[in-house]
């Protein structure tokens, strides 16, 4: 059994599932309970004209990823403030300009149909060292960030006009905050794929605040799930020959459903 533990793409893949097992349920928490889990959706299929960028120009998908997905943060939060009023419009508009800019280069990408089908539904061993870099030191910076800015995050989450008022400043905070998620869905990606990315951030959320009885019980228990979910995928990924990304998801519904039972019956 553990001589899944002797092929270095395996350890590689493990590294970044444990990095991504931290930083997906710990965005995720916070977009659940601000209600933007839309947000996580989005920035994941613009993620894909990042993928189709870094093809078709031979960069790292990852990287151009990245730089797709930071400028696609600054539009949404730029339109947001245009639309007040409806600002789920700055979503369904960046959306589709990210899925159509991802089809128009992937029509000019030849032969990239193959390494798209990773960056769709995952994939274990196209885990590269050059995205363990990046995945562990981003991933490290994501959560120093979120433990520096905890205090205003949770205020903003809960009452985010208060948080206004007292001298928060909440569009910077909120800013800042969409990068860090789309940091979080790029570096997710290469393990569970850009269609999945987002359910690894709901999911465990959802389950934890089944059972959770304070907001920090809330956190840990999502990371626990998230991280049972990623390891428990990847093993089965690998004996059974399935796709990462959905074996992943679909452990975390395993475990959705078992949180709500044991809510209904304690």
């Amino acid at each position: 059994m553990l001589d899944i533990f002797s092929y270095g793409f395996m350890i590689r893949a493990f590294i970044a599932g444990s990095i991504i097992s931290v930083i997906a349920p710990l965005t995720g928490t916070f977009l659940v309970l601000r209600r933007l889990s839309q947000i996580g959706d989005t920035l994941s299929h613009i993620a894909l004209a990042g993928v189709a960028a870094g093809l078709l120009l031979g960069l790292n998908p990852t990287i151009s990823s990245i730089i797709i997905l930071i400028l696609s943060s600054l539009g949404i939060e730029k339109l947001r403030k245009i639309y007040l009023r409806y600002s789920e419009i700055s979503l369904a508009i960046m959306m589709s300009a990210g899925m159509a800019v991802a089809v128009i280069l992937l029509s000019l990408s030849i032969g990239s149909s193959a390494n798209i089908m990773n960056y769709l539904f995952g994939s274990i061993s196209s885990v590269s060292i050059t995205d363990i870099y990046l995945i562990v030191i981003l991933g490290i910076a994501v959560v120093l960030v979120i433990v520096s800015f905890y205090k205003e995050l949770l205020f903003i989450s809960f009452d985010e006009e208060a948080a206004k008022v007292s001298g928060i400043p909440v569009n910077q905070i909120n800013l800042f905050f969409t990068i860090l998620v789309a940091l979080t869905i790029a570096l997710s990606i290469r393990i569970i794929g850009a269609l999945l990315v987002s359910a690894l951030m709901v999911i465990p959320a959802a389950s934890s605040l089944k059972i959770a009885k304070s907001f920090k019980q809330t956190i840990a228990y999502s990371i626990i799930f998230s991280f049972i979910s990623v390891f428990v995928g990847i093993f089965a990924s690998f004996y059974l020959n399935l796709s990462p990304g959905g074996s992943i998801v679909i452990v975390s519904l395993i475990i959705f459903v078992i949180s709500n039972i044991l809510k209904k019956y304690t």
